[in-house]
């Protein structure tokens, strides 16, 4: 009889890793230790095993080393793939996800365990006005359908004055240049600003994330890098991003951040200590939010710290930008010299969240918000109007397809975001599953062939330095 690995699983020195998503039992066990026979054997596979190599195998066997029979095929199209029943998952855009006895992935089989897990950062229910500076808060603000609806809740809605800040991309979708040309005419408590990278800096950047990457989304790391500076000028108390509720679950289920990181905000013990830290090293103590941006920008500035690299959670997207926006290593200065005054002073802007379900009346869902955003900040749709994720940029499909081919191939351990982002929208219910799956098929990168969008990306980085 005929042994082999089961697909998905693969040798990397003393441990099998697995590339998927395992039932709840197994979520996040992807990793295991091998010895040394073990891995001897299994590296020797597809072979006929003797009784010593089977009874070296031990727990390995019959499941991670199985018959050949038994091997899991991979889809090689959307039209051959396998679907949750709940939602849109399935196994092509998410090869090796598993389903239980009723036909659900692992994210709709642990939808009760991640009800509460809400955001990585502080969430607040209010933004006060600031008493210090003349904006109320800062907003990464992209053109997209996520920003700018926030941008509507907080001008509009909150009536907040507004820093609306703008990385200049060469990607930036035509919609977007007009939704943000439009909302300047609907706003007149929002001061909108845009910073752009010098071209030629911006391709040492891009050809040497693209060479470990395979793309070149840079968003919203350079962003930081471009505008923590200025927050810190103005003394802007908080800031945030544009990320809807699927984009902040989606890092939990990518190994990128454990359920303790949801709550971290909420742990008075874990502030107390950071802050007696803060103290013993003559450092104002911190509060909610400023923790948050602090690592963040450290971490853009000088990398992963070494216990967030022990912990075996890692952001393999931040960590590859990092790398690349370190072949212009000027960028940074700006940014090291401002983290190192907001720490020493205390006017750290706190990076912080709304729940968009709950802002949004009680669930964010992308048909009701385009409405909304259309009529009252003039935001114009891109030009195929069925897509509801990231709206903003034309080479998105290039970083999807290029998450996916190398997930697909076993290159990388990130399941491509989309994926994720697209079958928890679905499973929430922000968009029904029937519209999750014709996004899939018709607006997004999963596609084992070359996308024509990828030449969009590549001119640029053949121009001429």
């Amino acid at each position: 009889m005929t042994y082999s690995l089961q697909s998905r699983w693969k040798v990397n020195g003393n441990h099998l890793i697995y590339y998927g998503l395992q039932n709840k039992e197994n979520l996040f066990k992807n990793r295991i230790k091998i010895s040394r026979k073990q891995a001897e054997i299994i590296t020797s596979l597809p072979k006929e095993l003797n009784d010593n190599e089977l009874k070296s195998l031990g727990n390995l066997l019959n499941k991670q080393v199985v018959t050949t029979d038994k091997i899991r095929k991979i889809p090689k199209s959307i039209s051959e793939a396998r679907f949750c029943k709940n939602c849109s998952a399935n196994d092509f855009i998410i090869p090796g996800i598993e389903f239980d006895e009723n036909g659900l992935c692992p994210m709709c089989q642990t939808i009760d365990d991640t009800k509460e897990l809400k955001s990585i950062v502080p969430i607040v229910k209010e933004v006060p006005r600031a008493k210090k500076s003349r904006f109320d808060v800062a907003l990464f603000y992209t053109g997209g359908k996520d920003s700018t609806f926030l941008l509507y809740y907080l001008a509009k809605v909150k009536k907040l004055r507004v820093l609306a800040m703008t990385w200049e991309i060469p990607y930036m979708s035509e919609s977007a240049k007009q939704s943000i040309e439009n909302a300047k005419k609907h706003f007149d408590n929002v001061e909108f600003i845009t910073r752009s990278v010098k071209k030629e800096d911006l391709r040492k950047v891009y050809r040497k994330l693209y060479a470990i990457s395979e793309n070149t989304c840079a968003c919203p790391s350079l962003a930081y890098v471009l505008f923590y500076s200025e927050m810190v000028a103005n003394r802007v108390p908080c800031f945030m991003a544009g990320n809807e509720p699927a984009q902040m679950l989606g890092l939990y289920y990518n190994s990128m951040a454990p359920k303790i990181a949801y709550t971290f905000w909420q742990n008075k013990f874990l502030q107390m200590l950071v802050n007696i830290g803060r103290v013993l090293t003559l450092h104002p103590p911190l509060k909610k939010g400023q923790f948050h941006t602090l690592a963040v920008m450290k971490q853009l500035a000088k990398g992963d710290n070494p216990i967030k690299k022990l912990s075996g959670y890692s952001d393999e997207l931040v960590s590859n930008i990092v790398t690349a926006i370190n072949e212009v290593p000027q960028l940074l200065k700006p940014l090291k010299r401002s983290i190192r005054y907001s720490s020493r002073t205390g006017h750290i802007p706190a990076f912080v969240h709304l729940d968009f379900d709950k802002i949004s009346g009680g669930s964010y869902n992308w048909r009701k918000i385009k409405d909304t955003i259309v009529n009252e900040c003039g935001w114009v749709a891109p030009k195929d109007d069925g897509k509801g994720l990231h709206t903003s940029c034309k080479i998105e499909k290039c970083k999807e397809h290029s998450q996916f081919v190398r997930f697909y191939n076993c290159r990388s351990r990130m399941i491509p975001f989309s994926a994720v982002e697209i079958s928890l929208a679905s499973r929430n219910r922000n968009l029904s599953r029937e519209q999750a799956i014709a996004e899939i098929e018709n607006s997004l990168g999963f596609s084992l062939e070359e996308i024509t969008e990828t030449e969009i990306m590549c001119d640029f980085l053949k121009e001429k330095l």
